[in-house]
């Protein structure tokens, strides 16, 4: 157990009849961290969350904030608060009495509360004047302020947030990702943020913990879990990837039957008489007319082509399967479906894995 953290969960397990969502989750998050969970639907990440904030019983296990334990503490007197999908916000109040709701079940006088709920607008880049505006009158991007706003006036140890963003458009999305990443750093608050978005998790996290059937498959940095994955289900999780059944002969060299590999090439997490998945990413793989410039090469044909905004994304028919390049759209190449394709990459932009296709 870290002593120095500030929320730690030991062998927490969460049962419903005969189905377990969530098997024995070890966790140690930091105070002032930005911690976000991630993994498909089913994983067990709501369940969890419930179980963080109050909303749920523990199973088996023990979860323990600074030096109490507070998996028998009822959610209303824990020191945290959650910001839900649906923001749950009064609409038959103003946005200054929604912001105040805390205060006042806590008996603060009208005037502190008042000055909370202004100082709060101005920190979420509300005008002063939002605090009569009826909810009805405020856009989605301002009711997630509000929603907020309300949630920091309680001034909880942790700040947990389930799939806030999730119903917005893509542009007030990644608008609030900015915003969220801003206020978690002036605030100095822990957030705990949940959510099926790759792209919400890389931009804001200091932390990523991927979940699979009610574990947690790999906590780590965005940077390691996107170049340095623990599994192929992470690999492949962590966006567009490119995987080879690779081997090593007797003597430790690499062989593969549907790659070229530089004679005498060595893996150094590859022992003799082994075998595993070697990745690497799109963006590592480069196309050339001589494969002896690289470590690894193959040959295809040209299947498909897509625009990524200021990305393009290759697929080439391969004997080792469908392999995706991707390119900036300035260095777009001049090729047409089915025409030959040679391409290769450095042994140094690989990530070894022992799983198997």
């Amino acid at each position: 157990m870290d002593p120095s953290a500030l929320l730690r969960l030991r062998g927490v397990t969460k049962k419903f009849g005969d189905f377990t969502a969530l098997k024995g989750v070890d966790l140690d998050i930091q105070e002032g961290e930005f911690f976000t969970i991630v993994g498909p639907s089913g994983s067990g990440k709501s369940t969890l969350i419930r179980l963080l904030v109050g909303m749920g019983e523990v199973s088996e296990g023990a979860i323990w904030l600074r030096d109490a334990r507070i998996d028998q503490t009822p959610a209303n007197l824990r020191p945290t608060c959650m910001v839900f999908q649906s923001l749950a916000l009064f609409p038959h109040m103003s946005v200054g009495q929604n912001i105040e709701f805390p205060l006042k079940l806590r008996k603060e006088s009208s005037a502190a509360r008042r000055a909370r709920a202004e100082e709060l607008l101005d920190l979420l880049h509300l005008p002063r004047s939002y605090y009569d505006k009826r909810i009805s009158q405020c856009s989605g991007g301002e009711r997630q302020r509000i929603a907020l706003a309300r949630a920091l006036a309680f001034d909880p140890e942790i700040l947990f947030f389930d799939e806030p963003l999730s119903a917005l458009d893509y542009r007030l999305r990644k608008t609030l990702e900015k915003e969220l990443k801003d206020i978690h750093a002036r605030t100095g608050k822990t957030f705990v943020y949940i959510t099926h978005s790759l792209e919400e998790a890389m931009v804001m996290s200091d932390r990523i913990a991927i979940m699979r059937e009610g574990r947690f498959e790999q906590i780590a940095v965005a940077d390691e879990i996107y170049s340095a994955p623990v599994s192929r289900f992470v690999a492949e999780f962590m966006g567009e990837v490119n995987l080879f059944q690779i081997a090593a002969n007797s003597t430790g060299v690499l062989q593969a039957e549907r790659l070229s590999i530089r004679p005498g090439l060595h893996l150094p997490e590859l022992a003799a008489g082994g075998q595993g998945l070697l990745m690497v990413r799109p963006e590592y793989v480069r196309f050339a007319d001589d494969p002896a410039t690289f470590d690894f090469s193959l040959t295809g044909t040209l299947h498909g082509e897509y625009a990524l905004g200021s990305r393009i994304q290759y697929e080439i028919e391969t004997p080792a399967g469908l392999v995706t390049v991707e390119k900036l759209r300035e260095d777009r190449m001049c090729t047409a479906e089915g025409e030959s394709i040679t391409m290769g990459f450095a042994l140094a932009h690989t990530h070894f894995m022992r799983d198997a296709l």
